[in-house]
């Protein structure tokens, strides 16, 4: 083979390798745009179906997603859903996390207007399980012992597990998870309480 032959070669190469990577690129890039709707209605649905799961049926019939407001929680962003039954404001659901013995506990929470507790559930955690894992519904009913709970009752200083001088339940071998639950949940209901105003009328 002579010389011309060879770099004619060599230089064939860079080319097809270059139309090669563009006819990938392009492929991913509309795989990615024509997923990305079918993504979000996805997320989007698993929210709503959160947010209605820590509501009494019936409670509302507004869509929560597009009814919010965003507050300053911990020095990060918080957004709380709005739950609402004709154009009346009943209730709000918002994210709370706490550490728990093997990372961050992320709760959802929903309050009526006056600061009664409507339900808790546990979103994501890290916990051990066969012991912490009971903070889950699916697990164990322990998570509906807030239902109908406020600041006043219990009284602030209850709000804790049994073992501390409070009211919940723990867990025979995993007290710190449910602590750390009780913990993010009192902390969710002080944020309620000091904000009530731009929460309900933001």
């Amino acid at each position: 083979m002579n010389l011309d032959a060879i770099r004619e070669k060599l230089g064939y190469q860079p080319v097809l390798l270059g139309v090669v990577a563009l006819v990938v690129s392009g492929a991913l890039a509309l795989a990615a745009t024509s997923t990305h709707d079918a993504i979000a209605a996805a997320e989007a649905a698993d929210l709503r179906n959160s947010l209605s799961d820590v509501l009494p049926k019936g409670f509302a019939d507004n869509d929560l997603v597009k009814d919010v407001v965003t507050l300053q929680y911990k020095d990060k962003p918080l957004t709380i859903y709005r739950a609402r039954l004709g154009s009346a404001l009943k209730g709000v659901v918002f994210q709370v996390s706490e550490r728990g013995y093997s990372g961050e506990i992320l709760v959802l929470m929903a309050v009526d207007v006056d600061g009664k507790m409507l339900g808790v559930r546990v979103l994501k955690h890290t916990e051990t399980p066969g012991l912490g894992d009971k903070i889950e519904i699916a697990k164990d009913k322990w998570i509906l012992s807030f239902n109908g709970k406020s600041l006043g009752e219990p009284p602030a200083d209850k709000w804790g597990v049994k073992k501390d001088g409070g009211v919940f339940d723990q867990f025979a071998g995993a007290t710190i998870t449910p602590r750390a639950v009780v913990k993010a949940v009192k902390g969710g209901m002080l944020f309620f309480s000091e904000h009530k105003a731009e929460i309900l009328g933001g």
